[in-house]
């Protein structure tokens, strides 16, 4: 058994309060969650209206299952446009 965690920083340039902030990150989170059926949630930037921390975890036998998985993550915020991808740190355990 093999333990993926990712950490992705995001910048939200079309957020201009919290509670934008709020709208934005939870939709990404409701699609990460749908699509991948994975662990997803808001870790930092609580505080901040144009950053987030989002962590995602997930388990799986192979490592190029949590790859495959995390590289489509990248991939599905990248293309959704309300959010730029900082830098990502992915683990595998």
């Amino acid at each position: 058994m093999l333990i993926g965690a990712c950490q992705f920083e995001l910048f939200l340039p079309e957020s201009h309060s919290l509670k934008s902030k709020r709208m934005i990150v939870q939709s990404l989170k409701t699609r990460i969650r749908n699509k991948f059926n994975v662990s997803v949630a808001e870790v930092g930037h609580e505080d901040k209206w144009q950053r987030a921390c989002v962590g995602v975890a997930l388990v799986a036998n192979e490592h190029k299952v949590i790859d495959k998985t995390m590289s489509q993550l990248l991939r599905l915020i990248e293309v959704d446009g309300r959010a730029e991808i900082l830098e990502h740190l992915v683990e595998v355990y």
